[in-house]
């Protein structure tokens, strides 16, 4: 049976010669991507000197107000809401580094800000030290447009397998914690986000590991709220 433990061997085989590695976490909204990519970098770096970091897709939503100039805002989360030629681009940045982490040269990542449902940019420095990126979204293993340049920047793609009982009511709770009513929560979370995971759904094929939710809430201390 598959354990935590043994994702965490699995993560550091990534490792080889001198070449930053990394590592994709996909999965539907709502799976628990952030949470299982936040405890393998927390459990990787331990009490070392930070060598894995967490470097989210989310930080390549389009703005809110270039999703209006496209009329795409109703449905925010869809893979045509997000730059992914531009977060393929940061993942081939972050693998070309070569030289151990003995360079100079901190990359800088975009993040998501919650609150105001915004991508952050230069929120998540990655430096040379870094030797293993974990990063997490929905369309990881999608082939279609510019999703396509993503897979082959990734060592590993493991994928993450939720109760869709459990997955629609934590993203019911999110939407609420993030301010909308419940109703809008519900239809938000039946609707676009329903739409985007049948999608996701279609990739888990490619994955190269699935994880249970089982394996990801053993010893995590998350009863079932919480996950991302």
């Amino acid at each position: 049976m598959l354990t935590h433990d043994d994702l965490l061997t699995r993560a550091r085989a990534l490792l080889r010669d001198d070449r930053r590695a990394v590592l994709g976490i996909a999965g539907a909204p709502g799976a628990g991507k952030t949470t299982l990519a936040e405890r393998l970098v927390r459990d990787l770096n331990g009490t070392r000197a930070p060598w894995v970091a967490h470097v989210p897709m989310d930080g390549f939503h389009l703005a809110d107000a270039e999703l209006d100039r496209l009329g795409r805002r109703d449905r925010k989360g869809a893979p045509d809401t997000f730059d992914a030629a531009g977060y393929a681009a940061l993942l081939r940045r972050l693998r070309e580094d070569r030289d151990g982490g003995h360079g100079d040269d901190t990359v800088y990542a975009p993040g998501f800000e919650r609150v105001l449902e915004q991508a952050l940019a230069g929120a998540v420095p990655v430096p040379p030290s870094v030797r293993l990126v974990v990063t997490e979204g929905n369309y990881l293993l999608l082939d279609t447009g510019a999703w396509a340049r993503v897979r082959p920047e990734l060592d590993e793609v493991w994928f993450c397998e939720t109760d869709e009982t459990e997955r629609v009511r934590r993203l019911v709770a999110r939407h609420e914690e993030f301010g909308k009513s419940h109703a809008a929560a519900l239809a938000w979370a039946n609707g676009p986000d329903q739409r985007n995971a049948a999608l996701v759904a279609t990739t888990r094929d490619r994955a190269d590991l699935v994880v249970p939710e089982a394996v990801r809430r053993v010893g995590n201390g998350l009863g079932t709220t919480g996950a991302r």
